[in-house]
């Protein structure tokens, strides 16, 4: 079995694509759930982000894994697998794990180094372990992943020179608005992105701050953390008219602002003074069309993409993401290093276990051919079988833990047992303990 992981993200697919292909949370665990329940895959999980759509998969067989992942993407996504396809990326094995490592860090994501990502790895880990998605091996990669990430921003100047969706709309906002400070903003939505939103309004010094949720519990925990106000999903209208800043990202399928509604607020307000509108949501939250009212500024994912890919600071970007992509390649050289001795591990068990097998069933001989040797001398003829025994296998032993840590991907386990006739049933049951759910608690 091997990690695959299989995805579209805005570095391999047009937004307008990604835009039909984004998958709501309650999608993406079905998607999950439907690969899990088929052939060729033991684990599962989806990443679904703003700009990412990514399945990570434990793999019985690559092909058909690879097969199953593209009908079940396409089948979740509504759209064919002719015109998904060509947008798609594929890792397998090492190169899947440095990508996870890298996703954890940052570096895969739009705005190169920025940390929200990690969070919503540590949600969908946790979705997954809920759903009994996970097991050992994904389990185990993951928890890897989000600690290398945390490793990144804690141990490297990434967090200096990184730039978060939010604040590069942030600051689009204040040259297009008189004063940022005095606007009036509305939040609409209630998850990950609009927390961090609402938390990076603050931090600007904005005090006029209403969010709007479909769900006003929600609505209502997020204002109360940031001392916000938190309306009904019904005075939306009302606050579109008033407002000189408006931020999006609901995960709704379908416009949540129309150019129509957001018009007329407008008009009934009497208002005519600049209007932001970032919207962060894929798909869209706004309609395209609203970019075409008067005194309307709207900005949305592709326009924050390019204002990321000319951001200042080039060199010590570049630096950053050095010390980050470094670290990322030691700790993918240390993780294979422990999966390969994790995974001989049990065949050099089976092989010691054969070995005392052998020396029992010729002590069993001895005993039949010789009924009254002594104990005593018994004792030392098995002591000294013993360790011709053990000094056989100390060199090979020792050896094949050398090339399985070494760079060379070959399977020494599988040598072994070919060579000692080790039975592969008896070294799975071996190599595959029982999962206890305490071993899935996440770090949430």
């Amino acid at each position: 079995m091997s990690v695959l992981v299989v995805g579209l993200s805005h570095r391999t697919a047009p937004m307008e694509l990604l835009e039909r292909a984004a998958l709501g949370a309650e999608q993406a665990r079905a998607l999950a759930m439907q690969l899990h329940a088929g052939d060729h895959v033991e684990e599962s999980l989806v990443l679904a982000t703003c700009n990412r759509l990514e399945v990570v998969v434990e793999a019985a067989t690559f092909h058909g894994a690879l097969v199953r992942v593209g009908e079940a993407l396409a089948e979740a996504t509504g759209v064919a697998r002719q015109e998904l396809t060509p947008y798609l990326y594929v890792h397998h094995d090492q190169r899947a794990v440095a990508h996870l490592f890298e996703v954890a860090c940052g570096l895969d994501s739009m705005a190169v180094g920025e940390s929200q990502v990690l969070g919503q790895l540590r949600e969908a880990l946790r979705r997954s372990q809920l759903d009994r998605r996970v097991g050992p091996a994904l389990n185990t990669l993951l928890q890897q992943a989000l600690r290398v990430g945390k490793r990144a921003h804690a141990e490297t100047g990434i967090d200096r020179v990184s730039h978060s969706l939010v604040g590069v709309g942030l600051a689009l906002a204040a040259e297009e608005l008189p004063s940022l400070v005095s606007a009036r903003a509305v939040v609409v939505g209630a998850g990950a992105m609009s927390g961090l939103a609402v938390a990076e309004l603050r931090r600007a010094g904005l005090a006029d701050l209403t969010v709007v949720n479909r769900t006003r519990a929600r609505a209502d925990r997020l204002a109360a953390q940031h001392g916000a106000t938190a309306a009904d999903w019904s005075d939306l209208p009302a606050l579109l008219g008033t407002a000189d800043l408006v931020l999006t990202c609901t995960g709704a399928v379908g416009h949540v602002v129309g150019a129509d509604e957001l018009g007329r607020a407008r008009a009934g307000a009497g208002t005519t003074s600049p209007l932001v509108v970032l919207d962060l949501a894929l798909p869209r939250d706004v309609d395209p069309q609203v970019a075409t009212l008067p005194e309307v500024r709207l900005r949305g994912l592709a326009e924050l993409r390019d204002v990321l890919d000319g951001a200042p600071g080039g060199a010590a970007r570049h630096d950053a993401v050095t010390a980050v992509r470094e670290l990322v390649s030691a700790e993918v050289a240390g993780y294979l290093t422990e999966r390969r001795a994790a995974r001989l591990a049990p065949t050099l068990a089976a092989l010691r276990s054969r070995a005392a097998r052998v020396v029992d069933a010729e002590m069993a001989r001895l005993d039949q051919r010789v009924p009254d040797l002594p104990d005593d001398e018994r004792h030392e003829v098995r002591r000294t079988v013993q360790r011709v025994v053990d000094k056989l296998l100390h060199t090979p032993t020792v050896r094949v833990k050398e090339l399985a840590s070494g760079p060379e991907p070959a399977d020494y386990g599988q040598v072994l047992r070919e060579l000692f006739d080790l039975d592969p049933n008896e070294v799975a049951v071996d190599a595959a303990p029982a999962l206890d759910v305490a071993d899935l608690g996440g770090e949430r």
